[in-house]
């Protein structure tokens, strides 16, 4: 005669499991999952074209807004030119860095 054996420990079905107020607990996202930007910063060594180029290379934008960005740039002395997770972000900066642009991520 074979005797069945319940594996399962014994606990209340999901839909009556509480916390009480006191025992929850607020779950921040990683950091991985906040909004981030990539800031580049005028220069006096690279021209507009250089600046747009690397712009395109590194966000996979248009020419156009290649320009109206590093129009911004100049005008302004920065620029926000990508926003994404920080993993995006360090990536675009990454690329924009391989011509010495001056460049910062930050949390948006």
């Amino acid at each position: 005669m074979s005797q069945r054996i319940d594996l399962m420990p014994a606990t209340k079905p999901a839909e009556e499991i509480t916390e009480s107020p006191n025992e929850q607990t607020q779950h921040s996202p990683p950091e991985t999952d906040k909004p981030h930007v990539v800031i580049v910063y005028d220069d006096d060594w690279h021209s507009f074209e250089d600046v747009e180029v690397q712009l395109q290379k590194a966000t996979a934008c248009t020419l156009e807004k290649a320009e109206a960005l590093a129009r911004e740039i100049d005008s302004t002395g920065r620029a926000i030119v990508f926003a994404g997770s920080d993993v995006e972000c360090e990536r675009v900066a990454s690329v924009l860095r391989e011509i010495r642009l001056q460049v910062e991520t930050d949390r948006a």
